[in-house]
């Protein structure tokens, strides 16, 4: 795996040609497998006979993954990510309940108020001249991570600080010593959190979750408080940033898929679907681990081997979306996995969902001319230097289109 990351689709075009699992070099020489088919993927994410609990990591448990491995955090933090069976069932207990249909119903008039705020300042930040404005910066990014800190109760002034950090957690380019230190310095802001939550709680999930503790120490202990919030903060807000980006690139670069929207053809939950499908924002996600030699659609993983979900992979799969499974097409009905499937099927999803497609409605029916400033290549829209997130670090865009540059789909 490249440590640097960059678009994924055309090495999983290339390895999905040789089969739906393939063998992996991970960061640090690392064996390691990821499965790619559509198929094959769903089958892997709801198998018995895989585990998401490190004491399954062979490597680890022989003591070869040394402190500073990049991918450490994925594999080792504590919480519903890395907890099996009735463990994992009681720690996604505890936090379900903020995710409910109905609780998540509830933040519909709260998005769409910061997501007006959000294009009010979108607006305001364009320049007078016609030079662009970077879209992920002031509004694919303040819209999920707002509303996953309000979810949780944290104060705006750790915002920053959490998306920087989770940027480092995720990034799998960086040094053991910087790892190291991001991983430190993490676990210090969301300490200092949890102190502030339990001198002042509120009607919010990390008190909600603070309370249970106090109330049975049995159910969720320090480390597991810190890992839930950790993987909460990251996956509430990065995800779904790399979905309104992606989405927004997408349409830009199709503009007659755009057209069906904004004329009501589609639905814009129609168009969130196909940019999960086509350019999902989560590409290979760590790690899942065979506890026995596991055949799937051909290949043995052998037990104990770190095993990516190639979801970006699932999502172009010819076997499963056809011959024209690399073509943006809003009026698809097949689903997709790239939110995951089986027992540990992404609890955020459908807030993802719903914030994804208010931002999109509502960016577009108020610049239904936004174009990309900039032409789709790597030089223009630097990647994530990452291999788990899948998406550019930012998005020059022209809220009106007639000085706008030429854009190519990827």
């Amino acid at each position: 795996m490249d440590p640097a990351g960059g678009c994924p689709h055309a090495d999983n075009a290339r390895l999905l040609a040789r089969g739906a699992v393939a063998t992996v070099v991970l960061p640090g020489d690392v064996e390691g497998m990821v499965v790619l088919g559509h198929d094959a993927l769903k089958e892997f994410l709801a198998h018995p006979d895989v585990a998401k609990g490190a004491a399954h990591f062979t490597a680890l448990q022989e003591g070869k993954i040394p402190d500073g491995w990049p991918l450490k955090t994925f594999a080792t933090v504590h919480g519903m990510t890395t907890a099996d069976d009735a463990n994992h069932r009681r720690l996604r207990a505890l936090v379900s309940r903020a995710f409910t249909a109905r609780r998540v119903e509830e933040l519909r008039p709260r998005i769409e108020k910061v997501t007006a705020e959000l294009l009010d300042g979108l607006e305001r930040a364009a320049p007078t001249d016609g030079e662009p404005v970077d879209l992920r910066a002031h509004f694919a990014l303040p819209l999920p991570m707002g509303v996953i800190c309000e979810l949780l109760g944290v104060d705006a002034g750790h915002q920053d600080r959490l998306h920087h950090l989770s940027n480092q957690v995720v990034a799998t380019d960086i040094g053991p010593q910087e790892a190291m230190a991001a991983n430190r310095e993490l676990v210090e802001v969301l300490g200092t959190i949890v102190a502030d939550r339990t001198g002042k709680p509120g009607e919010d999930l990390t008190s909600a979750l603070i309370a249970a503790r106090e109330a049975d120490g049995d159910r969720l202990g320090p480390h597991e408080l810190i890992g839930t919030l950790l993987l909460m903060i990251i996956a509430g807000h990065e995800t779904t940033l790399n979905l309104i980006t992606n989405a927004v690139r997408a349409l830009c670069a199709h503009r007659d898929q755009l057209e069906l929207a904004l004329t009501g053809a589609v639905s814009w939950q129609d168009v969130v679907e196909e940019t999960l499908r086509w350019d999902a924002p989560v590409s290979y996600f760590p790690f899942r681990y065979p506890t026995r030699d596991l055949e799937l659609a051909g290949t043995v993983i052998p037990k104990g081997t770190p095993v990516l979900a190639g979801y970006s992979a699932a999502g172009r799969d010819k076997t499963a979306y056809g011959p024209d499974a690399d073509r943006f097409d809003v009026t698809r009905t097949a689903r997709n996995l790239s939110l995951g499937h089986g027992p540990h099927y992404c609890l955020g999803a459908p807030l993802a969902r719903m914030e994804a497609t208010i931002a999109l409605e509502r960016l577009f029916t108020r610049f239904p001319d936004l174009d990309l400033a900039v032409p789709e290549t790597e030089a223009a829209l630097p990647r994530h230097a990452s291999f788990v997130g899948n998406s550019v670090r930012r998005l020059p865009v022209r809220l009106r289109r007639e000085a706008a540059g030429t854009a190519g789909g990827s």
